[in-house]
């Protein structure tokens, strides 16, 4: 009886209006508890793995690149480290049905970012791209709040209109516009990748959200024609083709890259050249540290860490499926499967681009590759996760 009464004093009672209408159909209680340790342990496991592999890829090109500085990106990425897991913490803490009202809000401020970019002094330009805004002390790329944005407002627009995802009025369109806006103002950057990962994660949420598979069909089958249009009517779309199949025929533009990525992977043999001895990293492989990292990982630690590495990423992207089939409410769940999706497609695209199995396409790799901002944004999106395991809505007795 103790223990019960401890248990009713941690108790946040709410009015049932006040949250998402549960799975069940029933009177609740709101109960408070842990973190799921089990998906916390391989976030932590994952985010210090990629930190050793910056610090053991980036050494020989920050020394050629920045003035001699060899821990030039690992100094970074390990105080990025330190704040993403404090910012992981803070939005732990944080009631996610606060989150869920201001899910409007941060969408607004993400499109208004998106249009930044084209702000001179602000926006800034590398490789003929305008991804990234100037934030003073480092760069990030709004493209990365709209992964999150896309899934929090589909999230609580579908937990609203669920009775009414079969129509085509509320279950297609809304996605389309949607679809359509976010893919313009990625393609103008130009930023494929992230166009790719938003209009996959808008398809899911569409199939999630009970969305009739006939227009699911129709919509895959259009993709699918746009995609072929692209590739074979324009000579950009053919050549990458190209590239993909014979990068041998290309080392001197397109084709070094992926070629210099598979003669890492082809090295590293079953138990790998050991921890720092990388040859590919030594100005073969252009920056090491970002989205080709597997493939240093691969020739330093061999087949057997990067199985071990892959086994980690799919208990994560299971553990968190499994914390949103057992989410309190429609809409919780629909964020973390959105989010674990999210998280499931990146790395599924990189380490398709780093075998050369697609086409390049730019992705960089959850956790490893180099950067401050994603990695504190993707711990953010790990924080929601933990903050919705931390609760359970069980019945009065």
């Amino acid at each position: 009886m103790a223990a019960e009464e401890k248990v009713r004093r941690r108790t946040l009672s709410r009015k049932k209006t006040d949250l998402d209408t549960p799975k069940k159909e029933r009177k609740i209680v709101r109960l408070q508890s842990d973190v799921d340790r089990p998906f916390l342990l391989l976030v932590i496991l994952l985010v210090c793995i990629g930190t050793t592999m910056v610090f053991s890829a980036s050494y020989a090109y920050a020394k050629q690149n920045y003035d001699g500085d060899s821990y030039y990106f690992s100094i970074r990425q390990i105080v990025w480290a330190v704040i993403a897991f404090f910012g992981m913490a803070f939005v732990t803490r944080i009631d996610y049905l606060i989150i869920k009202r201001w899910t409007t809000l941060f969408c607004i401020v993400t499109l208004a970012l998106m249009l930044i970019v084209w702000v001179p002094g602000i926006g800034v330009v590398r490789n003929n791209a305008r991804r990234w805004i100037n934030i003073g002390i480092s760069t990030f790329q709004p493209s990365e709040l709209l992964k999150i944005a896309v899934v929090l407002f589909f999230s609580d627009f579908i937990a609203r209109n669920r009775k009414n995802m079969h129509t085509f009025r509320v279950g297609v369109l809304p996605f389309g516009i949607v679809a359509a806006v976010s893919a313009g103002l990625l393609i103008i950057q130009p930023h494929l990748s992230a166009t790719i990962i938003i209009l996959i994660l808008i398809f899911l949420m569409m199939y999630l959200g009970g969305t009739r598979k006939k227009y699911l069909g129709i919509l895959g089958i259009l993709a699918a024609v746009g995609m072929a249009v692209v590739i074979f009517f324009s000579s950009h779309g053919r050549e990458r083709l190209e590239v993909w199949f014979h990068p041998e025929e290309y080392l001197q533009g397109a084709g070094w890259q992926p070629q210099q990525s598979l003669y890492a992977i082809g090295s590293g043999g079953l138990w790998g050249v050991g921890l720092g001895q990388s040859r590919q990293k030594h100005l073969y492989l252009p920056e090491p540290q970002n989205d080709y990292i597997f493939s240093i990982l691969c020739e330093e630690m061999g087949f057997i860490f990067a199985a071990f590495v892959i086994v980690l990423f799919v208990l994560l992207i299971w553990r968190g499926f499994y914390i949103a089939k057992n989410a309190p409410t429609q809409y919780a769940s629909l964020v973390v499967f959105g989010l674990t999706a999210h998280i499931a497609v990146q790395v599924f695209l990189n380490l398709a681009v780093v075998t050369n199995s697609i086409p390049s396409t730019g992705v960089s790799l959850p956790f490893f590759s180099y950067g401050g901002t994603s990695l504190v944004f993707c711990m953010a999106e790990m924080g929601i996760i933990l903050n919705i395991s931390r609760y359970s809505y069980l019945p009065e007795e």
